[in-house]
């Protein structure tokens, strides 16, 4: 088991995949068009982060003005947006 706080798993092919969040400084790194303010944030683009969750790190921070998530090319396998999805409009 790691020690830090990075997830990994083996898969049948022998290789090691690791478990990817979003956090909050990659959400103020994506975030450089608003100053990495992300309480006013209203759209974000996470493309090509290989996440693999969207945790509740998105609905505590810009959960309340965020209306645009983009996540193409991730290997996203659970959502958890709390109260972010009422104004998510894509």
């Amino acid at each position: 088991m790691p020690d830090d706080m990075t997830t990994q798993q083996e898969t049948p092919s022998s290789s090691t995949t690791t478990t990817r969040h979003v956090t909050l400084d990659l959400i103020r790194k994506r975030s450089e068009h608003n100053e990495s303010l992300v309480s006013n944030l209203e759209e974000i683009a996470l493309h090509q982060e290989e996440l693999t969750s969207i945790g509740p790190v998105i609905g505590q921070t810009c959960g309340k003005t965020l209306r645009i998530l983009l996540l193409q090319s991730n290997v996203i396998s659970s959502m958890n947006f709390n109260d972010a999805n009422d104004s998510l409009k894509y």
